[in-house]
């Protein structure tokens, strides 16, 4: 039997779609909807480019250290003082678990701000 298939590739395809574009839109409403699609696409790289900006903001909360740390222990007081938190007399566990609330709080608080807007 004969197999009849087109065998078209990439740069063709483009030009068909261009010749069902004129001969469905018409010569005169082609570049109209060029427009619209032009600003469609705008439209999404500028919601793209927002949403990933502001995971940027929430995800780069700068903690200040200022040297080498030796152990754990001085790198959750360092954290922890940086965020304002006591470090006297508190547990590894306990530091570790104020510091994710702290940073926790300062997310619910951006993104709080954010839907206000």
């Amino acid at each position: 039997m004969v197999d009849f298939s087109l065998n078209i590739v990439g740069s063709e395809w483009v030009i068909i779609i261009f010749v069902a574009l004129v001969l469905i839109l018409g010569t005169n409403q082609l570049p109209s909807a060029a427009r619209k699609l032009g600003k469609a696409v705008n439209e999404y790289n500028k919601a793209k480019d927002e949403v990933q900006n502001h995971m940027k903001d929430i995800t780069n909360h700068n903690v200040d250290v200022s040297g080498p740390v030796e152990n754990e222990r001085q790198k959750l007081e360092m954290i922890a003082k940086s965020l304002g938190v006591r470090v006297d007399g508190r547990t590894d566990d306990e530091l570790r678990d104020i510091i994710t609330g702290k940073i926790g709080q300062k997310k619910a608080g951006n993104s709080e701000r954010e839907s206000e807007n």
